[in-house]
């Protein structure tokens, strides 16, 4: 199953396809009991999905044929033991993708000539993504990071090894305190020098906050020959090249939560002076008309904000009820993606952080 939506891979998923391009979509759930219920709701609104090509006029037999066969490839690629919080099948004539989301969504089933991506979208702002470069004199590794883990990304060239000299043992002399000798030996230094350019190189193509790990002396000799890496936050932490995706989450999570922290306290900072400015928008209805005219310069939310709405004759949203004919279930990751292809910054920020604003604010751009 997928989890990195990269600016790439999303503007290959928004590429038109021909019709039917099948989005389906289904909440799931990572604990016992609610996760008994998850088979049976797949099964469920795949079965739909083959409905709705069935008794759409539109669809040729030949394409109701591949896609239905691409759907039921999918299902085979379903790993329901390892579910997050939602789950997404896109299904078009030759091809599918599965992707598991680490927010909920709303049980629907699409067909257009494009694939419904907001929910990729809005899922991967609110993990709020970060990278982890771990350095050490024979081995830098890139570990890409979310909500709740950690785990190796072999993009870029990473891992980066180097072959060491004779009687040249790196963790050794990491044990036995030798390493500033380590970190000056020129050598060493080209090392992390090319470290250095190939995270330039992955921060260009995926934008994330960076964390450097390593010993005090190796991210020393990093700020001296690198660039990209001056900007990170160090975690003075050594061992982690060669490391566990655990050990990794372990050193990290808590520096990870202190950003975080001051993140949402920069967050009500803006927002508050953006209130004194008249720059501010607050609820979802006020939030998505600004949204939908572009005027959104930071977006606010609520890490667990969820509201069902309808559109009142195209002027104001209205509460409504899950399940009305014309209901809106997923106008905050609407509203999310909208405020992203605008250039807006979008920010999660702790539940009941955002009260006074009901769930969700905006900075205005004028």
């Amino acid at each position: 199953m997928e989890h990195d939506l990269s600016p790439a891979t999303l503007a290959e998923l928004r590429r038109p396809r021909p019709y039917p391009a099948v989005s389906v979509l289904t909440p799931t759930h990572r604990r016992e009991p609610d996760n008994t219920q998850d088979p049976v709701r797949l099964r469920n609104v795949v079965t739909e999905a083959k409905k709705q090509l069935e008794t759409d006029p539109a669809v040729s037999r030949e394409r109701r044929t591949d896609v239905v066969r691409q759907l039921d490839q999918a299902l085979t690629e379903v790993d329901l033991a390892h579910a997050e919080d939602g789950l997404v099948i896109f299904a078009a004539p030759g091809e599918h993708q599965v992707w598991s989301l680490a927010r909920s969504v709303p049980e629907r089933v699409v067909l257009s000539d494009t694939f419904l991506t907001r929910n990729l979208v809005s899922a991967q702002a609110a993990e709020r993504p970060f990278w982890v470069l771990s350095a050490s004199a024979d081995r830098v590794t890139l570990w890409s990071g979310g909500a709740d883990r950690v785990a190796e990304d072999r993009i870029g060239g990473f891992p980066l090894t180097r072959r060491l000299v004779e009687n040249f043992d790196a963790e050794r002399q990491e044990r036995i305190g030798d390493l500033p000798s380590t970190f000056r030996d020129e050598r060493t230094r080209q090392f992390l020098r090319e470290a250095d350019t190939a995270m330039s190189t992955v921060l260009r193509e995926h934008p994330r906050p960076l964390y450097l790990t390593g010993e005090p002396v190796a991210l020393s000799a990093l700020d001296e020959v690198g660039s990209v890496t001056k900007n990170a936050v160090h975690v003075p932490h050594g061992g982690l090249a060669h490391g566990t995706p655990e050990a990794v989450w372990h050193a990290i999570r808590p520096v990870q939560e202190v950003e975080a922290r001051k993140a949402a306290a920069a967050v009500a900072r803006e927002l508050e002076t953006a209130r004194g400015r008249r720059e501010f928008a607050a609820g979802v209805d006020e939030v998505w008309q600004n949204a939908r005219q572009g005027r959104v310069r930071l977006l606010a939310i609520e890490e667990n904000y969820r509201v069902t709405v309808r559109d009142d004759a195209g002027d104001h949203l209205v509460p409504a009820e899950s399940g009305d004919l014309d209901a809106r279930e997923d106008i905050v990751d609407e509203i999310v993606e909208q405020c992203l292809e605008t250039g807006a910054k979008v920010r999660f920020v702790p539940d009941g952080a955002l009260r006074e604003a009901h769930g969700i604010a905006g900075v205005l751009r004028y």
